[in-house]
């Protein structure tokens, strides 16, 4: 186990204006610091350094908790959450039905983001999530 105090570790996309908005509105609400925000379109963040790849990270949201067990997708906005208070909001995300309708339009989102956010210039296959770091650091 990692020496933290934090709840969990989300890495997000600090190249993707919703992103990036929903983020902030979470550090707002984070008054207790249960959450470290860690911005995986930064020159320094390297994946290998947490036994992922760059492609991974890109392809869905991710959180790490400090057992070192990983999360992703909807779980992790369940968590991010939870954290700041919002409990009453996850329990009925994890309804049956519901759970799997966020799951699939999560899906959707995360395949569809680049494009949806302006990060892409055509809705082809030539826009893809692994080359996206090296244009954010532009």
């Amino acid at each position: 186990m990692r020496n933290t105090c934090y709840e969990l570790e989300a890495f997000y996309d600090g190249a993707c204006p919703l992103c990036l908005r929903e983020v902030r509105m979470l550090k707002r609400l984070d008054r207790h610091c249960r959450i470290l925000f860690t911005d995986i379109s930064s020159p320094g963040f390297k994946a290998e350094e947490y036994g992922k790849t760059q492609q991974e990270f890109m392809q869905e949201m991710h959180a790490r908790l400090p057992d070192d067990t990983w999360v992703t997708g909807v779980e992790v906005f369940r968590r991010l959450y939870a954290a700041v208070g919002f409990r009453f909001l996850v329990w009925p995300s994890r309804l049956p039905g519901i759970s799997q309708g966020l799951d699939y339009l999560y899906g959707v989102f995360a395949k569809k983001r680049l494009s949806l956010t302006g990060r892409c210039q055509s809705d082809d296959s030539s826009c893809s999530i692994s080359s996206q770091k090296s244009e954010a650091r532009s």
